[in-house]
């Protein structure tokens, strides 16, 4: 059967995974009657509940005697690894772009990333049927883009759809008969190479996704190179240096038939496929015959921006609500994550007990806290910092700077300005989006973005849109202002009262409910002034035998503010840390004991 594999790439939430179910639909994959679940591709917990896709998924369909390989990647830019590493294993890819908000900084990422790989990419333009859909002038946004990344003519000659991807239809015209997606499978068709590649060389391939099986192992996804796999024929894993990292067979070989993985005997050159049989090799190791010395050559990654301390939980509650608790098991666990998620890199800190761990940006090493933290392990998280570099010629310190496009209503367009250019921000361009709406693009260090996600929400009134992508490294941009307020410490181990909260209301944003656990040196929450206040929130209301001659007042309790992970990471500072266990996140100072705070505040000043 000829064979078709192609990326579908976009910004987040442009409408890929919805795109892919109807896709499956449509070319009778499913059986009339089956059921299936929306957005079928978000395979796991945390990509349903936040309705991202954070991996890449394989599946495919076969469209009038082809069979067309399809791999669903993330949109957001934390989860851009993911995109680069599966651009080597297409020949084609779609470019999904949302007619009302157009071309994002995501999708410049990764449009740029499959010029560089010399694909010539479609075009969609997804959602259409908006009531905001500017589809012409996003055409046109488009073809800037291509031009503005360097695309050949070849490229920039790009074939292009419109479509709206949860009403199941894409037409060439954008007052087409709006049917049904058969223009986008005869386009991949037409459009899009066929594999080429040679069947009667040795086997190899490059393994680009890695996943654990229960039954079966490691699993090793990837596209053959040249060649045909056989099961039980004999192979080896291959370093990109060279050195054999282990040699076995393949004990299954799967290929993808809609959803599902089905063993296959044989499969040839140009075909993605799963092999099960290796207990060491990883990404982007080569798999191949014996008689191979050399490995195939494999995409570089870019590096990571960002970096968290990972430590055991030290404090008082520690080890009572999780399972996994020792430096030994949280190191075993990330380093067991660098070998299927190639953008991470963990090292060990100079602090006992700690582990340096480096990403692509908050959401990305939040996204691995989560899952650790629903596998049972406690642990607590330092504050982000971004990962500095001297310039080998100049000998200057650099950092990294993002682009960060903000599409927000015009009145509240004033205030993010001025936040941005306290952050060290560069306006770029300002221009009205429809709408009402003004479109504001920055050039601003990466660690002005850390925590101001949530300020923008509030500056916003939670209409604004933030989208950032890293963009180089610049020259150190100097001091950046942090947190203004200081924060409520608690001075006493127990459960906090409502008596105590009350009293505390007036002195800033409570983070803690009545009937809490807290210990000595937790943060209970926000103070309304710039220095840190230690509080008793255990203290009780003492009951005499003398009544009041009036009755007491109802103690009535503010609602707290209780933050998300991602939340609580972005707004800690350098002395605090994040606690992490299966049932809670809370807030901590780094040294609980309040004259070792002031002892560590004095060094830290000297």
């Amino acid at each position: 059967m000829d064979i078709r594999n192609i990326a579908i790439i976009a910004h987040v939430d442009h409408g890929k995974t919805t795109l892919v179910d109807q896709l499956l639909q449509q070319s009778g994959t499913f059986r009339e009657n089956q059921a299936v679940t929306e957005r079928a591709m978000d395979s796991n917990d945390l990509e349903r509940e936040r309705g991202i896709t954070i991996l890449a998924k394989c599946t495919s369909v076969v469209w009038k005697n082809t069979r067309i390989n399809i791999i669903d990647t993330p949109g957001h830019a934390d989860f851009g690894g993911e995109v680069e590493r599966i651009l080597s294993m297409v020949d084609g890819a779609v470019i999904l772009v949302d007619a009302a908000e157009g071309a994002l900084p995501q999708t410049k990422f990764v449009l740029g990333k499959a010029l560089a790989r010399g694909l010539r990419p479609m075009v969609v333009v997804n959602k259409v049927d908006r009531g905001d859909a500017r589809p012409d002038e996003v055409h046109d946004e488009v073809f800037d883009l291509f031009a503005a990344l360097g695309a050949n003519d070849e490229q920039l000659d790009f074939p292009m759809l419109y479509a709206s991807g949860r009403q199941g239809w894409a037409d060439t015209e954008l007052e087409g008969p709006r049917e049904n997606l058969h223009p986008l499978f005869d386009l991949v068709l037409k459009h899009v190479p066929s594999p080429g590649l040679d069947k009667d060389k040795p086997f190899a391939m490059v393994s680009t996704i890695l996943e654990s099986d229960n039954f079966l192992g490691r699993i090793l996804t990837g596209r053959i190179e040249q060649g045909r796999a056989k099961v039980n024929m004999p192979i080896r894993a291959l370093r990109a240096d060279g050195s054999v990292v282990e040699t076995g067979r393949i004990t299954k070989l799967l290929s993808f038939r809609g959803l599902d993985r089905v063993p296959v005997e044989e499969a040839e050159a140009g075909d993605i496929v799963a092999i099960a049989g290796l207990s060491e090799a990883t990404i982007p190791d080569t798999l191949a015959e014996p008689s191979i010395e050399e490995p195939l050559p494999s995409t570089p990654i870019d590096p990571p921006t960002l970096s968290m301390t990972f430590r055991i939980n030290d404090g008082p509650l520690g080890g009572r609500e999780g399972k996994k608790v020792t430096s030994r098991q949280i190191r075993d666990r990330l380093f067991k994550e660098t070998e299927g998620n190639v953008a991470i890199k963990v090292t060990d800190s100079p602090e006992s007990e700690a582990f340096e761990v480096a990403g692509r940006g908050e959401l990305q090493l939040g996204v691995l806290i989560e899952n650790m933290r629903r596998e049972g392990f406690e642990l607590t998280i330092g504050r982000p910092r971004v990962l500095f570099r001297e310039n080998p010629e100049t000998g200057e310190q650099e950092e990294p700077f993002e682009e960060v496009v903000i599409d927000v209503d015009e009145p509240y367009s004033g205030v993010v300005v001025e936040k941005m250019s306290l952050r060290k921000g560069v306006m770029q361009d300002m221009r009205q989006s429809g709408g009402d709406k003004v479109r504001l693009t920055f050039m601003i260090p990466s660690r002005g973005l850390i925590g101001y996600h949530g300020e923008f929400l509030t500056d916003t009134r939670g209409s604004g849109l933030m989208n950032r992508l890293f963009h180089s490294y610049q020259p150190h941009a100097g001091a950046i202002e942090g947190r203004r307020n200081g924060s409520l410490i608690s001075a006493e181990d127990g459960a906090t009262t409502p008596y105590a909260l009350f009293s505390l209301q007036d002195r800033g944003t409570l983070f803690v409910d009545a009937g809490e656990k807290i210990y000595t040196g937790m943060i209970l929450g926000e103070h309304s002034r710039e220095n840190d206040l230690e509080v008793n929130a255990v203290r009780e209301k003492k009951l005499t035998n003398m009544r009041a001659s009036g009755k007491d007042d109802a103690v009535v309790l503010v609602p707290p503010r209780k933050m998300s992970l991602e939340q609580a990471i972005a707004y800690i500072e350098d002395d605090e840390l994040v606690e992490v266990t299966p049932s809670a996140i809370r807030l901590r100072k780094r040294y609980l004991d309040p004259h070792e705070r002031k002892r560590a505040a004095r060094g830290a000043k000297g």
